[in-house]
């Protein structure tokens, strides 16, 4: 009797892990196709390449804008 048990757990397993599996199997299958729904007709935009001379004239321009900003702040605080 405990051993038919036992074998009727093992079938119990079986059949709800495999059930588990092939669920997420599907739902990883149909999420894949979604995906490339979406990117056919929302397709991702390639961004502009920038010379290296640009960005760094970029990032000197902003150093300065931001020291220029905190010095404002600081004056503004002081005077308050």
């Amino acid at each position: 009797m405990e051993t038919n048990l036992v074998v009727e757990g093992f079938k119990f397993l079986v059949i709800g892990m495999g059930t588990v599996f092939l669920f997420l199997a599907f739902m990883i299958f149909m999420m894949g196709i979604m995906s490339n729904i979406v990117h056919k007709f929302f397709p991702e935009v390639q961004p502009k390449s920038v010379s290296s001379a640009q960005n760094t004239q970029d990032a000197q321009n902003n150093q300065k804008k931001i020291v220029a900003a905190i010095t404002a702040a600081i004056k503004h605080h002081r005077e308050s």
